[in-house]
């Protein structure tokens, strides 16, 4: 028997909400299904995967999403795991307008995900339970995006991965700042917690004084 519980069954047993004999009958082998923002990388199989599932169902040509709406995908949270992301699947295949999902195509309420719950899995010969729930933070959703960035590039065995990402990480930030400041350096540096030298020198080797 396999069964699954977004409940924190252990705390629930303390607090005497769940019987702890069938707790422990339950909770022989547990098995942890990681939350889809863990492994954003298998978002873009899954999605096309789906959407492939879902026009068989329907009996239409599958459409396919472009490189940067999956880009998008991979950088949110899906508080709904895979569920929700076959959902979406199913929606763009009835309501997308082209044969190509573009991130313009998505509905709306994708930029509105703020929370993410891992999902564990107990199972035993009779039995199973899951427990923890882990609600992601905001900076999940750019923490993703990198992280799908680093994927690519490892697995495109690019040179210099780390060396490339910072100069690109403390380009985006200086620009932000400087965009903030309305091309103020002083105050931009004061903002970020460096050097007035240090944002000038960043300037120059970052090729930003454009």
């Amino acid at each position: 028997m396999i069964a699954a519980t977004h409940q924190n069954l252990g705390s629930r047993v303390r607090q005497g909400l769940f019987r702890d004999d069938l707790y422990h009958r339950l909770n022989v082998i547990r098995l942890r299904l990681s939350a889809l923002r863990e492994r954003s990388e298998d978002i873009p199989l899954l999605a096309r995967h789906f959407l492939q599932k879902s026009a068989r169902d329907l009996g239409v040509e599958p459409k396919r999403v472009s490189d940067d709406a999956l880009a998008y995908l991979a950088s949110l949270p899906f508080p709904g795991n895979v569920r929700q992301l076959e959902n979406l699947c199913n929606w763009l295949t009835v309501m997308a307008p082209a044969q190509v999902i573009e991130q313009k195509d998505l509905p709306p309420d994708l930029t509105s995900c703020t929370e993410v719950s891992a999902e564990s899995i107990a199972v035993s010969t009779d039995g199973a339970a899951v427990a923890a729930s882990a609600p992601a933070t905001a900076a999940s959703v750019w923490e993703n995006g990198l992280r799908t960035e680093v994927a690519r590039l490892l697995r495109e065995n690019a040179a210099g991965v780390m060396d490339e990402l910072a100069r690109r990480f403390e380009a985006a930030v200086i620009r932000e700042a400087l965009d903030f400041t309305r091309g103020r350096k002083v105050e931009a540096a004061e903002r970020l917690g460096i050097g007035r030298n240090t944002i000038t020198r960043k300037i120059q080797e970052l090729h930003l004084d454009a």
